[in-house]
């Protein structure tokens, strides 16, 4: 397990504060409708839920966002919504945390993505999606790529957060990683789909079903893993493979030597809703700072730890991080 003291998580979040981290990727709505259950419903066999109250948060890439500037560092997000309520909704949470929503691209043509989490108990009963999969077309594409080019000189650090909805697609790769990569950290949160287009990069971090599929394996073990690592690394051609292992932590690959492994840090969990958003932006902050990437996965593994302690899509404060770390 690697070690991170609390003097030097403190210089890394003091460092954070000066960094400029740009986000792309599929923007969505996280919704939840919160009740509690007393009896079944006479029409079916299923609960039904007394509402209590209802609550929304970003979600996918604009959970990362907000993630990234509760950790104390700016932040922008490139992504596409749909001309209805929920992609006001999503603009109007943008402008009021960065004073800024420009980034966004409309498309009248497919919904913005709105999950609705419904939550008896605090423990989820049912979630529905109202989304497009579809990926964008080439007019989208072009503003899309127009928005980054605009953004990437003034970054520290180029999060993409793939949630596979169509707004990141492999032109939009091929045009913006190169750019980005000779310049900032690169780093991808994947999916299948686009694997073969996410190079150059500095670091990809897939959860460890992710990484099996990506490398045709099968063997979720610490020997699998550690084979499917290295064949994202030399597929991708990629700096590291940080492969997030749920309650097994997180196992990292820089060279073609042993892998080292991070042990979770979560104390207990209640809801791995936007655990990995909280990953990438931690380990996206953290190397835009100056972290060593050793430093900013052990970052990145607290941040995760206290968020799937929270229900619902939530975020770290500086001094929640802090508080986890020993003199």
């Amino acid at each position: 397990m690697i070690q991170l003291t609390k003097q030097r998580a403190k210089e890394i979040l003091k460092a954070v504060g000066g960094q400029n981290i740009l986000v792309l990727g599929d923007v969505m709505l996280d919704e939840f409708v919160w009740g509690d259950v007393t009896r079944i419903s006479p029409e079916a066999p299923i609960p039904v839920v007394d509402v209590q109250r209802e609550s929304v948060h970003l979600g996918g890439a604009a959970n990362v966002l907000a993630n990234v500037i509760s950790l104390g560092a700016r932040a922008s997000v490139t992504g596409v919504v749909g001309k209805d309520r929920a992609g006001e909704q999503l603009r109007s949470t943008l402008s009021q945390m960065t004073s800024q929503d420009g980034n966004l691209v409309s498309d009248e043509s497919r919904p913005t993505t709105l999950k609705t989490r419904i939550i008896a108990h605090s423990q989820p009963v049912v979630r529905t999606d109202r989304e497009s999969r579809a990926p964008v077309d080439s007019r989208i594409e072009d503003m899309v790529i127009e928005r980054l080019q605009a953004e990437v000189p003034r970054a520290d650090a180029l999060v993409v957060s793939d949630y596979d909805k169509g707004a990141v697609t492999p032109r939009i790769l091929e045009t913006i990683l190169p750019l980005a990569y000779k310049r900032i950290p690169v780093l991808i949160d994947p999916k299948l789909r686009n694997f073969k287009s996410y190079r150059p990069a500095t670091l990809i971090t897939p959860n460890h079903f992710e990484a099996l599929r990506m490398s045709n394996s099968e063997e979720d073990s610490d020997a699998g893993l550690h084979l499917a690592a290295k064949r994202i690394r030399a597929d991708l051609n990629c700096d590291a493979v940080l492969i997030t292992r749920g309650a097994r932590g997180m196992m990292l690959l820089e060279t073609d030597s042993d892998p080292i492994y991070v042990k979770t840090a979560a104390r207990e969990v209640y809801d791995v809703t936007g655990a990995g958003d909280t990953v990438i932006a931690a380990l996206a902050a953290a190397l835009a700072a100056g972290a060593t990437m050793l430093e900013a996965a052990t970052f990145a593994n607290q941040a995760a730890g206290i968020v799937v302690g929270k229900v619902g899509t939530a975020t770290v404060s500086p001094d929640e991080l802090i508080s986890t770390f020993e003199d």
